[in-house]
Formats: structure tokens, C-alpha cells, sequence
């Protein structure tokens, strides 16, 4: 059964990239690279060799057993080694490789040799613990230098760490260290958010009533509230504590390329967590190619991704992909729009940051305040943009590149999910762009769009997105429950492809656009229409900043569109609004967009990622249980 979706949005306009960043290009000819990649398994090969390892790879890809794929069979390395050890016989020993800020105006700047004697220490102190390879570490941390350090030290020694974003509830913590079985948590006293210290150390005391496998609990002072020794219980250690008098030497462990590198359980964005595992060496060569390529990184970079550790952005493209190309990482803890909206702004011109990176999910609430926090920073250390999280509307992509990249920066808008590992679909810096399309596939990987009997869809029409081959930082399965990995990802589609779960439509460049999740497409008077085109023509009138799309049943269309909008400052959803808004959306989409209702709203039900919970205001629409709510931010 073929199942297109209907497209009705179309954006032409179309960006070439200046003089400057074709010259300082990594990848100077992008149809060139794709070609080399079509031969896959020899382009992952080649890209393995810029690594240091203990024993070469044997063989590159092991297929016999799909969907358990296996990459650098045979193959001996450290990923912690080559993130931060190998740097420290170069230059770079004394380059910063951690640049910590805060809301307060705070900074904190460690040097990869600096990164490397806490690491060794750290890892010294885990294995007095008793910590050794295979074991979990759960880690409950804010975004601060001693997160990275936990990571890495675990990564060092051979423990498999599992990060609980710092924001999430008492139940939540408990059901993935739970899950996890986790020997070790990980936390701090607290949190810095919008000028408030939030205490982190009563939920963690909380959970662990409930968590039998945790044998010790080490605490972080990084607020400095009144935690003294004495309040500590006997299974409890300040993080300080256990690293004096340790060594700052350790051997790194030698882990098979196979060996499980890190657990992550998905946000809960369609319901129950999952386990995502991610393997050591194929994690490892795809988050640096990728980094790399995408984002031009070159010495001299400051890097900044703004994402939160708790999520896969954070482990990918804040910790082990700037690292692993020696590279300085920029770690904010903080609010975007604290003390005021020119936040962020302020700090790319204090430190002069080159390459950004963000949801689009932010650049729409900073849209909100207009152009003048952009206005009153110096921006022109910026060289490269870029967005993740969900499919970014063009009006936001315009704002973007002409407010915050003054219209010389191009924006890498990149598709990939947790369970990719790294990113899938993405221009690089060569590619001429289309505000809203995150362009072709990279080189290596190849995407399509199919139906749902996997056969390719015409042009210009909706269907699903699959990756027809598998790639080196694929999660290996769902932690202990290898069902669920080949029912979620492998069965949907026939030909052993991996489902994203994601509606999306090729141009006749060949270029992906990203229509939504599948199971938030509207089904009205016969069209499917993808959630993200709709939300893009609300966004696109001036008086929207965020909007969310769900469909509600009618008795002759189906179904019809119910709205919920965030408005922009000096704008109120009156009568006039609201006939304006229609007429706005039917002459963006075409008369298929029947609007049932709009809603003016203070907020989204966001997980703390960026994306959208549509699932929950349907939920709330139709007075059914919320299900899985507990990564909800808003």
C-alpha cells in the first residue's frame, strides 16, 4: 500500500556559501565525497584510520546476523584514549579543552592535560570503588566540568555510563538506573537555572530509597550549598573527596570495538523510555567524520553546541566529537533567555566563538524578542550555524541567518536521532541551501523515501524515511530487549531498512525534507499533511513565534487542525487574529488546511531536547491518560 503524504509547502529560495568558507573547506567537492561514499564499508574504513588503536580492525563491517550489525570487528581501542590521551604528546597539551560558563558570568577552563590528570584520577578513584569493565555507572549531573570528567574516566577504565538528564523527576531517575542496574550514581548538590540554585541532591536521595543495585553515591559540590561531610550517609562520598591522593596516571583499558560504550534512553517522546546502546568504535569514528565535515572544525575553533549532556547532542557534539579532533568545547549551564535574551549572544562575542550550533526550538523563542539582543553584540567571530532537534521552519532559518549569522554564515540543519548516534542527513558547508531542508544524505550513509512496501515514492511526495544501509555509530539494540530494537527499527518496512519514524519528501534535487513524526500526520478529506508544514505556515505570519499542530475528529473531513500558538510580544489572539491566521494558512497551504480551532498558549509540552509533545495535547484534548511525561520541560 503505497501511503504518501500530501506536500504543500514550497520554499525556492536558495543559498549559495561565500568565498571565505568554500577556501577554508574540509570537503571541497560535496558530489565528489558522496560518491566516494556509495562504496560504504571502504569510506568507514578509511575514515577508522585517524584513530589510535591497540589492535587494527580485522574486517570492517560483520552483516551475517541483521539487524546486529558489527563494525571494526576484531579491532582494539579506547575511545577516551583517543579523546583526550593522544593530545597530550602535541601541541594541544596545553590548548584549552573544557571552556565552562554559566548564567552567573562564571568560567572555569581546563587544558587537555589538565582534562587528562582528572580523568586519570577520577578513574583511579572508580576502580578503588570496585568499578571495572561492563559495570554501568548512572550519572545525575548538571552541565559542568566534573559531567565531562565522569564520562570520560568512565569510557577510560571500560564502564558503561548512563546519563539521566539533571532535570528529570525523582520517578524517572529511579526508572533508568533501575533499568540500567547501575553499581555507582553519579550527582551534585544542585543546579543553576534562571538565577535559582535547584537542588538535585534531595531527588537523587529520593530515588536511591528505591534503587537497591547503587553500592555508592558520589556527590559533586557545585553549588556550594551547606552539604557537609556529616550529612552525607555511609554509601556516600563528595566527588573531591575521592579523588585526593589519586594517581594522575591510568592505563586506559582496551575495549573491543564492540564493546558497549554508553546506555541512553530515548526522551519518552512516544511513550515508555528506551534503552538505546551505543558501541565503542563505530560511535567513536562516526560522531569525529561527522563533526569534522559538517562543521569545518579547524584548529583555532571554539566550538560551541548548546545542548544538555542528558541528551544524545550532548554526548555526540559537546564531549566526544570535539574532543576526539582536539578541539575546545564550549559547556554552558543555563537558560537561553537568562538575565535577559541576549544571553547567548553575549557570550559568543566574550569569547569569540566560531561555530554554534542549537535547536530550532530556541531560535524560535528568541525570535520572540525581535532583533535588538542579536543587535548589541559583535557576532563576527561566528563562521558556521547550525540546528538539531526537529525540522526548522524557514521563517526561523531566515531570522537565523540574517540576525545571528549576518548573512555569511551558512546553517547546517541536521536530521539524525539517538539511536543514529551521528548525524544522517546534513549539507555540508559546500552545499548550496534551502531554508528548512536539512539538504542530501551525508557521505556514507544513504536515506530514501519509500512506502510502506519500501518502494521509493515519487518525487515531491511524503513517505517514510529509512537508511537503506547500516553505518558505524548505529545503536547496536535496545537494552535487554532485542524484540522491541527489531519490532521499532527493522519490521516496518521490508527490506532489512531502518525505520526512522519520520515522514519526509525528496525534491527534484534530491534534497529530504522533514514532514514530522509518523504518528502525528493529519489525515483531513483524504490528504495526510505532516505536522511541520503546517506548524511552518503559522510561524511564517508575523505575530507567531511557536506553534503546535494536532488533528481533531470531524464528522465530514475526518479530521481537522487544532492550533496551539505562542505569540509573539505585543500580540493578543482576538477575533481579527484569529480570521487573519486563517486566511494566512489556507493561502500558505492551500484549502486541504482545514482549521478547526486555535488556542493562544504560554507554552509547549516540550521535552527537554527541544521537541514537541503532540501526543500529549492529544492526550489532554481527548482526556486519556498522558502516558511517559516525565522529560517534559514545559
Amino acid at each position: 500500500m503505497v501511503d504518501d503524504t500530501d506536500v504543500l509547502l514550497k520554499e525556492k529560495r536558495i543559498f549559495k556559501p561565500n568565498e571565505i568558507i568554500l577556501g577554508k573547506a574540509i570537503i571541497k567537492d560535496w558530489e565528489e565525497e558522496i560518491e566516494k561514499g556509495k562504496d560504504y564499508v571502504n569510506y568507514w574504513a578509511d575514515k577508522a584510520e585517524q584513530f589510535t588503536w591497540f589492535k587494527k580492525p580485522e574486517k570492517t563491517l560483520d552483516d551475517s546476523n541483521k539487524p546486529f550489525f558489527k563494525w571494526y570487528v576484531g579491532g582494539k581501542i579506547n575511545l577516551a584514549y583517543n579523546a583526550v590521551d593522544r593530545w597530550i604528546e602535541t601541541d594541544k597539551r596545553n590548548q584549552v579543552a573544557i571552556l565552562y560558563v554559566n548564567e552567573r558570568g562564571e568560567e572555569e577552563k581546563l587544558t587537555y592535560y589538565e582534562l587528562y590528570r582528572k580523568v586519570n584520577k577520577f578513574a583511579n578513584a572508580l576502580k578503588n570503588l570496585g568499578v571495572k569493565k561492563g559495570d554501568k555507572v548512572s550519572v545525575y549531573l548538571p552541565m559542568c566540568p566534573e559531567l565531562i570528567i565522569s564520562l570520560l574516566a568512565c569510557t577510560k577504565l571500560g564502564a558503561i555510563h548512563s546519563v539521566v538528564y539533571s532535570g528529570l523527576s525523582v520517578m524517572a531517575l529511579v526508572e533508568r538506573v533501575n533499568d540500567a542496574e547501575a553499581k555507582i550514581l553519579i550527582t551534585s548538590d544542585g543546579t543553576y537555572r534562571r538565577g535559582k540554585v535547584i537542588d538535585l541532591k534531595n531527588v537523587a536521595d529520593e530515588a536511591m530509597l528505591q534503587c537497591s543495585s547503587v553500592e555508592t553515591v558520589i556527590v559533586v559540590k557545585h553549588t556550594g550549598t551547606s552539604i557537609q561531610t556529616s550529612d552525607l550517609s555511609g554509601k556516600e562520598v563528595f566527588f573531591d573527596t575521592l579523588m585526593e591522593g589519586e594517581p594522575a596516571e591510568f592505563e586506559a583499558e582496551e575495549m573491543d570495538a564492540e564493546d558497549t560504550l554508553f546506555l541512553l534512553y530515548t526522551s519518552g517522546s512516544t511513550g515508555k523510555p528506551k534503552g538505546v546502546v551505543h558501541t565503542t568504535a563505530g560511535y567513536m569514528v562516526g560522531v569525529a567524520t561527522t563533526l569534522r565535515n559538517v562543521f569545518n572544525i579547524h584548529d583555532g575553533d571554539l566550538w560551541w553546541c548548546t545542548a544538555d549532556v542528558g541528551w544524545i547532542t550532548g554526548h555526540s557534539y559537546v564531549i566526544y566529537g570535539p574532543l576526539l579532533l582536539g578541539s575546545t568545547t564550549l559547556v554552558y549551564e543555563g537558560a537561553p533567555d537568562y538575565p535577559d535574551p541576549g544571553a547567548w549572544w553575549n557570550i559568543v562575542e566574550k569569547y569569540g566563538v566560531t561555530k554554534f550550533y542549537t535547536a530550532p526550538t530556541a531560535i524560535r523563542h528568541l525570535m520572540r524578542y525581535g532583533k535588538k539582543y542579536p543587535k548589541k553584540y559583535n557576532l563576527s567571530s561566528l563562521k558556521i550555524l547550525g540546528t538539531v532537534g526537529e525540522p526548522i521552519n524557514p521563517e526561523a532559518w531566515i531570522w537565523y541567518h540574517k540576525n545571528i549569522g549576518r548573512e555569511q554564515c551558512p546553517i547546517m540543519d541536521t536530521w539524525w536521532q539517538t539511536e543514529t548516534g551521528s548525524y544522517m542527513i546534513s549539507p555540508l558547508p559546500v552545499t548550496p541551501l534551502k531554508p528548512g531542508s536539512a539538504t542530501r544524505s551525508l557521505p556514507g550513509i544513504e536515506a530514501d523515501v519509500v512506502d510502506r512496501d519500501g518502494k521509493p515514492v515519487p518525487l515531491g511526495k511524503g513517505g517514510h524515511l529509512v537508511i537503506k544501509n547500516p553505518w558505524p555509530s548505529m545503536l547496536r539494540t535496545l537494552y535487554k530487549d532485542e524484540d522491541r530494537y527489531i519490532n521499532t527499527y527493522w519490521k516496518e518496512i521490508p527490506g532489512c531498512v531502518y525505520a526512522a519514524g519520520d515522514i519526509a519528501r525528496k525534491d527534484e534535487d534530491g534534497y529530504f525534507w522533514i514532514q514530522g513524526r509518523s504518528d502525528d500526520v493529519l489525515k483531513i478529506a483524504g490528504h495526510r499533511i505532516g505536522t511541520s508544514e503546517v506548524e511552518s505556515a503559522f510561524v511564517s505570519h508575523p505575530a507567531v513565534a511557536e506553534a503546535a499542530v494536532i488533528g481533531k475528529s470531524d464528522p465530514i473531513k475526518g479530521e481537522v487542525i487544532k492550533a496551539f500558538l505562542i505569540l509573539r510580544e505585543g500580540y493578543n489572539l482576538d477575533t481579527k487574529l484569529i480570521e487573519e491566521l486563517k486566511k494566512h494558512v489556507r493561502h500558505e497551504l492551500g484549502p486541504v488546511a482545514v482549521l478547526g480551532a486555535i488556542k493562544q498558549v504560554d507554552s509547549l509540552p516540550k521535552t527537554r531536547s527541544g521537541k514537541i509533545m503532540r501526543r500529549v495535547l492529544r492526550a489532554r484534548e481527548l482526556g486519556e491518560d498522558l502516558g511517559d511525561t516525565s522529560t517534559l520541560e514545559e
